[in-house]
């Protein structure tokens, strides 16, 4: 379970990255607190950091799931393919939101596995 851990705090470690990138968006492009629009630099990393934020809700139970039910060092490798799905998608919109396409991708498909395979799982024990 220690793998689980480290994705774990790994993904953790990259959302407050992302917050702290948000930050340094609003200091250079003058964006004052509370708002949440203003130069699109700015706009863009908050929209990744929102949308990682988002995408942690689903990944964090999954990948606690799929360890303890399946596999801790399986879902610890699907688990390191989500942060870099996020790195991969943190580049992308940055550079152009249309093509945040990949990242989104290879973020979103280890945990839609993770949760159908422990549900599978857990199903399968159940009865």
């Amino acid at each position: 379970m220690e793998a689980t851990v480290i994705i774990t705090i790994l993904a953790l470690a990259q959302f407050i990255l992302f917050g702290i990138q948000v930050g340094s968006m609003r200091g250079k492009h003058g964006v004052k607190a509370p708002a949440v629009t203003g130069h699109p630099e700015f706009e863009r990393m908050f929209r990744v950091q929102q949308n990682s934020m988002e995408q942690l809700v689903a990944f964090i139970p999954a990948l606690w799931m799929f360890a303890f039910l399946v596999d801790p060092l399986w879902g610890a490798g699907m688990g390191l393919v989500f942060i870099i799905g996020r790195f991969i998608y943190r580049s992308s919109y940055i550079k152009d939101p249309d093509a945040r396409g990949m990242g989104f991708t290879i973020t979103f498909l280890p945990t839609a596995v993770m949760l159908v395979w422990s549900l599978v799982v857990a199903v399968m024990r159940y009865f």
